[in-house]
This record gives structure tokens, sequence and C-alpha cells, in this order.
């Protein structure tokens, strides 16, 4: 029996399609994770990705992915080969470079103070049902400056440009209302921050004085892991 047929019987179980097959395996190789409460298309992709995730997994597995599930907060997110993530087996893989691309020291540097300050939070207690933690965009720049020896981008279109980018990669969720004047105003660091930098990355960013270079990340779209560690 060939693997399309076997992966046909399977679908034809959970009562999906191969097209809706190739749509959800197109989505996390696009984006590298799937969220269930992201938009309008995601919760049923969620969803559908649950009912086949065994089937979902094992197909990927053999291209050397890892998908991950976090049932609490329910997303599922995909590692390329030979990622090192906190909490996870490690794989024999070594890493692919055709699938990795450079991200700016901005993009590094804002991950690195997301992860600390979504640490900081988890540690006093202050996570919300949905895993996240509110942060103000104060907070984000005060992390920054004192943590990681960095500013911010000079210009307000270049820090919304950095927001905009750490939100594409599922870092950061905020409102479309929202502006870096706002007082008022937060930033809710999601939990997949926890996949992409780890301990030993921030640990090393933070002895690092300002020193971050630019890092490469598996995919154009699928979030990076040992974010700030030097290669």
């Amino acid at each position: 029996m060939s693997l399309t047929t076997e992966l046909r019987e399977h679908l034809a179980i959970a009562n999906l399609s191969m097209d809706r097959f190739r749509e959800l395996v197109t989505r996390l190789l696009s984006y590298g994770v799937l969220f269930r409460d992201e938009d309008r298309t995601e919760p049923m992709l969620y969803d559908d990705a649950r009912r086949i995730e065994a089937t979902l997994a094992g197909y990927l597995e053999i291209a050397g992915f890892q998908l991950h599930h976090d049932v609490n907060a329910q997303f599922f997110r995909l590692y390329a080969p030979g990622a090192v993530v906190d909490g996870l087996p490690e794989d024999d893989l070594e890493p692919v470079p055709s699938l990795k691309a450079r991200v700016s020291t901005d993009f590094v540097a804002g991950a690195l103070a997301l992860r600390f300050l979504y640490q900081e939070k988890l540690n006093q207690g202050l996570i919300d049902t949905q895993a996240e933690v509110l942060v103000s965009f104060e907070d984000l720049a005060a992390t920054l400056q004192t943590q990681l020896k960095r500013p911010l981008p000079p210009t307000t279109l270049e820090r919304m440009t950095l927001l905009a980018d750490l939100k594409r990669h599922r870092l950061l969720r905020y409102a479309s209302t929202f502006t870096i004047a706002d007082e008022d105003a937060y930033l809710a660091i999601r939990p997949t921050i926890l996949g992409v930098v780890s301990n030993s990355a921030l640990s090393a960013a933070l002895e690092a004085d300002g020193a971050i270079a630019p890092e490469v990340s598996p995919t154009r779209e699928v979030p990076f892991e040992e974010v700030g560690s030097q290669e």
C-alpha cells in the first residue's frame, strides 16, 4: 500500500479530503503555528488538525519536522529538523541550511525581550487563561534597554514595523487600534515565545552586553528556535 493510499484511508475515517490535508500542511509550513483563536480561518483549521493529529504529525515527521500541540493554549507549532526546544525531545537530525533565512537584530532583540518579560510574569503568576501575559510598550522598551542593552528602532514607523513582524510570527498579539502613544494599550505575549527563545539562548543574550547578531530561522515564515545563540 502506498503512503498516499494509506493517507487517503486515514482522512476518510476523519471525513477530511486530501485538499484539506494539503491546506493544513501548507498553513503549518507557511506560518509555523496554528492558533485556534487567531482569525476566522484558523479555528476550523485547528479543529481539523486536531482530528487527524497523529496522521498529520506522522507525515510531517517523515520530512524531519516535529509537530507540537499545546492543548491548553490551543495551538499547534511546527519545528524544523534539528530544532532544539526546551521541554521537547531532541532529534538527531542536522539543521537544513536551505530552510533558513536571516532575521534582523531588532527582531532578535525584540523576541529576547518578549521571552524575558514572559518568564518574569510567569514567575509572578501573572498569566491569563490563554497562557498569555500582558505588557505595555514601555515594558518592552525598558527591558530592551536595561536587560539587553539595546535601544528601540529610532522612528515610530520602525517600531510599529518591529511589532508587526513579531505579531506575524505569532509571538505577540495586539488590537488593530493599538498605538505606541496609548499608555493604556497592552501587548499580549503569546506562549509560542517559549518555543522560540530557549532558556540557554536568553541567558547567553543577557550576558552578551548588547552584542546580538542577525540569526537564522527555519524557512521564511516558520518561527525560529535558539534565538540569540551564536553560530
